[in-house]
């Protein structure tokens, strides 16, 4: 297996202490190559179409060809009161798209002839529980229209390649705690952020690994144009 990593900035887990620790090794490639495993890092930004291209042109080279691709660049800009749906600023509004539906979609298009090609290969996208239910204070509407887009963009992408043998799902975490976003979680108070999960806890980063693996194999062979929460029963709609 061979594994390549793409991320605006490889060592930017580096300024979170909480991902520091988690992160083993000078950086993630270090530790997937301490496993046993090939692997190579890129630097590219998802926002720009020609990196995503050189990104994907890249890993081919190096490896031959690409089976499994996951589209997991995201994130919103902006503190809460000015994310409001009324009240939204262009360029928070802007990035938010750019990084996570464009960088998805230019992701896809740049894998797809290769796969294609090979009529073989299996796409993950990743949205969030923002983009199947609003929050109870408005805020963040641009994240969630973002990730609301990628979920429904993934679906047309599934009907697309369907008949060359690729599949192509989304998931759709909640509340996962990575290092970056505990300390978001303490400040609102960890008992409340589990109140609102029916699972009454906070996803880890295994929780979200392990359906991607599933995804990533045979066994979901059949599986094409699913949306999977990841929330432990946080969205409660359909």
């Amino acid at each position: 297996m061979n594994v390549a990593i793409s991320d605006i900035d490889l060592r930017a887990h580096e300024e979170y202490e909480r991902e520091r620790e988690q992160v083993e090794g000078e950086s993630v490639v270090s530790e997937i190559r301490e496993r046993g495993v090939d692997a190579i890092g890129i630097e590219a930004d998802v926002t720009d179409p020609d990196e995503v291209q050189a990104m994907v042109d890249t890993a081919v080279d190096e490896f031959g060809a690409i089976d499994v691709v996951i589209a997991n660049a995201g994130g919103g800009v902006g503190p809460n009161d000015a994310t409001l749906a009324s009240e939204l600023q262009l360029d928070h509004l802007h990035e938010t798209i750019e990084r996570n539906l464009y960088g998805t979609i230019y992701t896809c298009l740049a894998v797809a002839p290769y796969m294609k090609e090979r009529e073989s290969g299996t796409i993950v996208t990743v949205a969030s529980g923002a983009g199947r239910q609003a929050r109870r204070d408005g805020s963040y509407a641009h994240y969630g229209a973002a990730k609301a887009g990628i979920i429904m963009y993934t679906k047309y992408l599934a009907q697309d390649v369907g008949e060359h043998g690729i599949t192509a799902n989304v998931i759709a975490p909640g509340y996962i705690g990575t290092g970056r976003l505990m300390e978001a979680f303490e400040k609102r108070g960890i008992e409340d952020v589990e109140s609102d999960t029916a699972l009454r806890r906070i996803g880890t980063p295994d929780d979200c690994a392990d359906v991607v693996e599933f995804l990533a194999g045979e066994a979901s062979d059949y599986v094409t144009g699913a949306v999977i929460p990841i929330d432990g029963g946080q969205v409660r709609g359909l």
